[in-house]
Formats: structure tokens, sequence, C-alpha cells
């Protein structure tokens, strides 16, 4: 297929929207910017969330936002996206593995324990060749290379929000994945 000067990018917009789509109609809910270099993914909802609201529509997508457009991120570099399809039902790995690879991140930041076992049913084959157990296990606070992404097991995000011991731990995590381009 020839492409004219300047089509490729709406291409490139033609085929995300196209996966995106698909995504939606199998029940994954996401939300934020579908070309960033940073994807949130969660596994325990709020009873906001559990009633309909948007994945990180509230304090803890907040904090996400503002924690890394102080790393270095631009405001808009970020998306985010529950393991729970619009049903309620838990994703399963085929399904978690479309969705981490058609929003194709740099990095991927598991918030919560719950998202990070989905994360270990999907990524088990590459997972196994991790030669640190910790790393391998997807532990809290460790980042391995998965994918050719870098993902951080945050380990518990929304819930360290109401300690100020605990929010310093999650910045101490966060701070290991600055952007890896240049600050905008």
């Amino acid at each position: 297929m020839a492409l004219r000067e300047g089509s490729s990018t709406k291409v490139y917009a033609n085929k995300m929207r196209a996966e995106l789509e698909l995504l939606e109609e199998q029940g994954v809910l996401a939300v934020g910017n579908a070309f960033s270099p940073i994807l949130f993914v969660k596994g325990k909802p709020t009873d906001e969330e559990r009633a309909g609201a948007a994945p990180f529509c509230g304090a803890d997508g907040k904090a996400l936002r503002a924690s890394i457009q102080a790393l270095g991120y631009a405001p808009e570099d970020w998306a985010a996206m529950a393991t729970w399809r619009e049903d309620g039902s838990r994703l399963d790995e085929a399904l978690f593995r479309q969705a981490i690879a058609a929003f194709a991140p740099f990095t991927l930041v598991i918030c919560d324990e719950e998202a990070a076992a989905v994360a270990r049913d999907a990524f088990a084959n590459d997972l196994v060749l991790v030669n640190d157990l910790e790393s391998a296990m997807l532990m809290a606070g460790y980042v391995v290379r998965v994918g050719g992404m870098r993902v951080l097991n945050l380990g518990g995000f929304a819930d360290a929000l109401g300690s100020a011991r605990d929010k310093q731990l999650m910045w101490a995590r966060l701070k290991q994945i600055p952007p890896l381009g240049e600050p905008y």
C-alpha cells in the first residue's frame, strides 16, 4: 500500500481506533491517551468504579497523573485500564495481552495485587525467563522488562493514599520509571 506524505499518521490513528473499538466490544474498560508511553492497570475497583465510573476516576487516578507529571511526563502521557470487564468479570490472559499490545506502552504500571495476579498469568511465559525471583514474581517495587516494556508493580497504590509513609513508598517506586525520552 502506497502512502502519501502525512498519511501515515492517519493510518496509525485508524489502526488504534479499530483496536480500541474491538477491546470496547469485548468489555475492556480504558481511559486516557491511547498513544501514551505509560499505561496504568488496576484490578481492585473503587465503589464508584463498581457503580460504573471510569477506571482511575478518583483519588488514585489524580495522584498517579500528578506523580508522573512530577517525574517529567507530559500531562497527557498516560492511559489506564481495568482488569475487570464492563460486566464485572475478570479479563482473561489473552484479552489482557491483547489490550496491552493495542496500547503498546513503554512502561506498564500495575497498581495493585489484583492486577498483578492477572499480569503474572498473562506474562507467565515471559516471566519464567527472568533471573531473579522477586522480578519474576512481579513483586511490588521491582522493575522488570517484559515483552519489551518496563513493568512496575506498585503493590497497592490506592490503599497507600491514606498514609504519608505509604505515599512516600509509592513515590520512591515511581521514581524508578522516569520518562525514556526527553522531558516535555
